[in-house]
């Protein structure tokens, strides 16, 4: 058994069967992905639109790709027709470009709204306050073509776990509380994005439902 399929099979053994993965694949190779996909894993985030057009023109039908990345207005275009979900939607404008293009394409996409929840300035998204104070019920009802899932957010780069599960914590609440205030009635507004290789466990703990892990899966990556 190969190294990735070992590391694929001890952390579907660890993981709660209700917690998906998507395995992040930025700077992995196709082989590497394909690797990961005849071992049991259909979902791959990947940061850059490019690339991850690129590895879905090389790779089989039936992987979904998720952008996990900060996405540019000029690249939405791009976006909607290669990703099956956008996780890093981080303004009610892009919400807007996405679905408006997502009509021109005649498709539908799922997205993720990205909540700002670590100390990190540099880190994209909502502020806490700006979900709460959103009427979240009758924007999703003004999309066509975009279908709002759940939240997505990314810790505190620190060796402060009790930092980080704070940071979890207080986004789950979130999402629980959106869910309950504003999609009551929108059966697909389920998912809560967080959690990577380093915090995962903390995230499943404080209610994740998909965790976005890269180098527990294929390794650490070779510095070029």
């Amino acid at each position: 058994m190969n190294s990735i399929t070992r590391n694929i099979d001890a952390l579907v053994k660890e993981l709660p069967g209700n917690v998906s993965i998507v395995a992040v694949s930025k700077t992995r190779s196709p082989e590497e992905v394909l690797e990961a996909f005849n071992a049991g894993l259909h979902t791959f985030g990947e940061n850059r639109v490019q690339e991850l057009a690129a590895k879905k023109a090389a790779l089989p039908d039936g992987i979904n790709w998720h952008l996990i990345g900060h996405l540019q207005s000029n690249k939405v275009r791009q976006a909607v027709a290669s990703a099956s979900v956008i996780e890093s939607v981080d303004s009610i404008r892009l919400l807007g470009m996405i679905d408006s293009e997502a009509a021109r394409q005649k498709k539908i996409i799922d997205c993720l709204l990205q909540v700002h929840i670590a100390l990190e300035e540099t880190k994209s998204g909502f502020s806490i306050n700006e979900i709460e104070d959103t009427d979240w019920t009758s924007r999703a009802a003004s999309l066509t073509n975009v279908r709002i899932c759940g939240l997505m957010g990314i810790a505190s780069f620190t060796d402060n776990m009790d930092k980080v599960r704070s940071e979890f914590r207080s986004l789950s609440r979130l999402y629980r509380e959106t869910r309950l205030r504003c999609f009551s009635n929108y059966g697909w507004f389920t998912q809560l994005s967080m959690g990577m290789s380093g915090d995962w466990r903390i995230a499943v703990d404080e209610g994740s439902t998909m965790i976005r892990v890269g180098t527990l899966i294929f390794g650490e990556r070779i510095k070029k």
